[in-house]
């Protein structure tokens, strides 16, 4: 009898567990495979994930959906071309769970939430022997090279003739991901890109008037830019800065930009549809008596916050030039100071690096050690990406330990 370990019981854990029984020649008569998770049930974060509705893929052609992931794209796309948007979709009709196409493109389950998913991948787990240890806190590697853990019974050791970590980034640590499994790979060599916000949110200096004013409000429509990044939606003001899906598009480049420069700017388009010359022409306009504030909602229809960032963000002598204002409505220069901590983050950048790793996600110097899910350095926007290949990587991790196991008998 074999006996795998699989570390991390979010969705990228549960899918090596379920791949390695299904593909290891015999199944649950020559393999035993147990879950670990240091929470006191599983996939904590994929439930909250769902909480407002479970994003579980998108339905955009596959080659537009394999550059959703930058520069990682090749590695991840490799993992898609196996387990990608469509065979998750067939996937999660085998658990009797269907799924529909929304407006935006979005995939989501009927129900709209993931417990129902995540109750009834459960019980197939156990139907097929997969034993669950929760509140097991993985502790790295013994002396003697047996996993450790840290129990409400005290430390266990665990031997096993294949592990995969499955351990999930740096954000939303309360719900388990608390990247502490970093420096336990480090010591052992393993090359780690640090671990950096994904998909967050943003400070900026907002006045206090500001911040009081519309702290909460959303944004839209409008189209952030930088650099060569463009993206349209909508974004909420928050009393120190700024989140929301339209920021979390754009998120990576920012980060970056403040990494490498100190600081960033994102420009916004306050008026998407409408041309500079147009805005130009409609604030040239006689004012009359009215205010700058009737002006921009009588010609420009910007009221609200739209109007209140051109009062926050631009001098006066560009509120009073037409040419110019117009100018900044197309591109309204926005200051970031910092990223928001990493446990705040929707996701993590950073991880495992690729390149300590085979086709098969096994640590080429470690042999019987796989890798998969959000442990790995790659990152994605929202809008089912993240959720897709978590469940790529755990499926190819779980076809890597079964093969690995195979060839040794």
């Amino acid at each position: 009898m074999r006996h795998v370990a699989i570390i991390g019981g979010g969705p990228a854990g549960l899918m090596a567990a379920e791949t390695l029984l299904a593909q290891f020649p015999g199944g649950s008569g020559k393999l035993t495979v147990t879950i670990f998770d240091a929470m006191p049930s599983l996939g904590r974060k994929f439930l909250m994930a769902g909480k407002g509705g479970m994003n579980i893929t998108h339905s955009e052609a596959l080659a537009d959906f394999k550059g959703r992931y930058g520069e990682r794209a090749d590695r991840i796309g490799q993992l898609l071309n196996i387990f990608g948007p469509d065979q998750l979709r067939a996937w999660i009709a085998g658990l009797g769970i269907e799924t529909f196409v929304g407006t935006s493109g979005r995939v989501f389950p009927t129900e709209m939430k993931a417990a129902p998913l995540l109750r009834a991948w459960l019980h197939r787990l156990r139907q097929q022997g997969v034993q669950l240890r929760v509140r097991h806190r993985w502790l790295g590697w013994s002396a003697e090279g047996a996993l450790h853990f840290q129990t409400p019974d005290g430390e266990v050791a665990f031997h096993a003739d294949a592990v995969v970590l499955a351990l999930g980034g740096g954000s939303w640590a309360k719900l388990g991901s608390d990247g502490a499994w970093v420096p336990w790979l480090v010591d052992r060599g393993i090359g780690i890109a640090p671990l950096r916000p994904a998909n967050c949110g943003f400070d900026v200096a907002w006045s206090a008037h500001f911040a009081e004013r519309f702290a909460g409000q959303p944004v839209k429509p409008v189209i952030a830019s930088i650099g060569d990044v463009s993206r349209q939606g909508e974004f909420n003001i928050t009393a120190g800065g700024v989140e929301g899906g339209l920021i979390y598009a754009v998120s990576a480049p920012l980060r970056d930009a403040l990494e490498r420069d100190g600081k960033a700017v994102l420009h916004l388009d306050l008026a998407p549809g409408r041309s500079v010359e147009r805005l130009a022409a409609e604030l040239s306009r006689p004012r009359g008596r009215d205010s700058l504030a009737n002006h921009l909602r009588r010609r420009c229809g910007l009221e609200g916050v739209k109007a209140g960032l051109l009062r926050e963000l631009l001098p006066p002598e560009i509120l009073e030039s037409p040419e110019r204002l117009a100018a900044a409505i197309k591109a309204l220069p926005l200051p970031v100071r910092a990223a928001r901590p990493l446990d705040e983050a929707i996701s993590t950048a950073g991880g495992v690096v690729f390149e300590a790793l085979d086709a098969t996600l096994m640590l080429t110097d470690f042999p019987g050690v796989f890798c998969a899910g959000e442990m790995l350095d790659w990152e994605a926007p929202t809008g089912g990406y993240l959720l897709t290949a978590c469940f790529a990587s755990g499926y190819a991790a779980g076809t890597g330990a079964a093969n690995w196991l195979a060839a040794r008998h």
